[in-house]
């Protein structure tokens, strides 16, 4: 399973972070790896099955 970069940049602005989102964007493949950038992702507060179930929809 991977993450597209751009719903974690829309979950991050959504919360008012552009900071972090421009850092992700800048850093961060177009496919995310939850099992490899987890660290990040827990950093960040984000749920890589939440945001793998908004890609979907």
């Amino acid at each position: 399973m991977t993450i597209s970069k751009a719903v974690v940049i829309a979950a991050l602005r959504e919360r008012s972070q552009h900071a972090r989102a421009e850092f992700v964007d800048r850093e961060l493949p177009d496919r995310i790896d939850p099992a490899r950038h987890s660290g990040l992702l827990a950093m960040l507060h984000l749920d890589p099955v939440a945001l793998a179930e908004s890609e979907s929809v």
